[in-house]
Formats: C-alpha cells, structure tokens, sequence
C-alpha cells in the first residue's frame, strides 16, 4: 500500500513561483513511476511531470517544459514539483500519484496507469 500527502499550494501572481511536495509512505521501490498530474475547473485531469524511480528519469508535458522541474528527495520520501515563471493557465487542483510502471510506460501514462493518489493541492495563478 502507498500512502500520498501533497502540500506547499497557495496563490501567486503570474510569473511567480511555487514548490509543491508530496510525502510518500509504503512499499515504494526501484520501479515505480511517481507523477504529478493537475486539473483546472471542467477540464480534465492531465499530466505534468513524471519520475521514475529506477534511474530518476523525469518526463515533462510540453506547456510545462522548462519551467517545472520534478525531482525526489530519497532521504525524506518526498516527491517535489519546483514551478517557476508560473501562468494563469497553470491554476488548477494538483495531484501527486504513484503506480507500478517500466521506465517508458513512466511517462506516457495516464491517469488511469496509477493507482494511488494524494487528496490534491490547490494552485491558483492570477493576471
């Protein structure tokens, strides 16, 4: 079983910055693929960035390249998403999830390839 908890959302203006974590608990090993997805009102759920743990490799959707960058801190069992020169069109609930995937199913997975999830953490952008 795995355990996610995200935190660190709130509310800036655009072109600020934000670090979002999530803390992660149970069996989570060499081969698993952890993700931030997000989801803005009457959209859906989408993918952000995604790390695989076998290798660190990371995988980014195009509107976030360059500007977010996810990464984990082994030593604490955290999961981050530093996000910076952040946009309007980046408001939305983000969530933290974790599945058992290869390397290159890591980062073509969808929503539906994870089967954990944390409970999501507001961001909102303003103009």
């Amino acid at each position: 079983q795995v355990q996610l908890v995200e935190s660190g959302g709130g509310s800036v203006q655009a072109g600020g910055s934000l670090r979002l974590a999530c803390a992660t608990s149970g069996n989570i090993d060499f081969s698993h693929c952890l993700a931030w997805f997000r989801q803005a009102p009457g959209k859906e759920r989408e993918g952000v960035a995604s790390f695989y743990t076998g290798g660190g490799f990371t995988g980014y959707a195009d509107s976030v390249k360059g500007r977010f960058t996810i990464s984990r801190d082994n030593a604490k069992n955290t999961l981050i998403l530093q996000m910076v020169s952040l946009k309007p069109e980046d408001t939305g609930t983000y969530y933290c999830a974790a599945g058992y995937l290869s390397a290159k199913l890591c980062h073509i997975a969808t929503q539906s390839d994870f089967p954990y999830w944390g409970q999501g953490t507001q961001v909102t952008v303003s103009s």
